[in-house]
């Protein structure tokens, strides 16, 4: 049973999350647009917003390239310049100092959500959730920094990465990539799928729109005529 549970988890319910996650936004977007927003509450206080959102945008995006950067890179392409242990040094450092940043911001945000009664009663549920179930996301990124202190030859970075091209190619049988890695990574790789999972139903979903205002680099200028 646990076997089954484990192939389940790590082998078919990535494909869900990211199913729901394309499909669920692409519906959200046409159907509900006017919902397609962050819901700011700026408005009913300014205090620690700035500062806190900073912090956690930059610090996240950070570490959002970096595992899309770090992870996906076809290995003919790192490999002339970085050993896998120097890679997951790189990793280690860029990732965590930018978690660390993230984290803080985070705090900060939800602790102005939560203390704030003007600001937790213009929350909605998932309002919350969503962003507790991001600290613990980062709290668990944070702890796999610690872990993989131990494991520096760069041999279980490897296997992760492994895996995660595994689920980008739908390789079959990656689950038993992860067999006997860690809890911690095991439960920030659950937990990151379920987060793509939740997205298209909370405010998560205007990350689309920031990926979208790249075009604003390339689009043509904008051309106004006078009468």
């Amino acid at each position: 049973m646990t076997d089954y549970l484990h192939e389940f988890l790590y082998g078919i319910y990535p494909y869900i999350c990211l199913a729901v996650l394309l499909l669920g936004s692409l519906i959200r977007f046409d159907r509900e647009q006017y919902t397609w927003k962050s819901d700011t509450s700026q408005m009913l206080r300014r205090g620690t917003l700035r500062v806190g959102s900073n912090l956690f945008h930059w610090g996240i995006l950070v570490v959002v390239v970096g595992h899309f950067a770090g992870f996906l890179a076809p290995h003919w392409m790192v490999s002339p310049f970085l050993s896998a242990s120097g890679h997951q040094l790189l990793a280690m450092v860029g990732g965590g100092a930018a978690g660390i940043v993230s984290i803080i911001g985070l705090t900060m945000l939800i602790h102005r959500r939560l203390s704030d009664t003007r600001v937790r009663r213009n929350s909605r549920t998932w309002d919350i959730v969503i962003v507790l179930m991001l600290w613990v996301q980062l709290a668990l990124g944070l702890g796999t920094v610690v872990l993989s202190m131990r494991h520096m030859d760069g041999a279980l970075f490897e296997v992760l990465t492994d895996y995660v091209k595994g689920v980008v190619t739908f390789r079959p049988g990656i689950a038993r990539l992860l067999d006997g890695v860690p809890l911690t990574y095991q439960l920030h790789i659950l937990l990151g799928f379920t987060i793509f999972l939740v997205t298209p139903f909370t405010r998560m979903v205007h990350i689309w729109s920031g990926f979208a205002s790249l075009a604003y680099l390339i689009r043509p200028y904008q051309l106004v005529r006078k009468r």
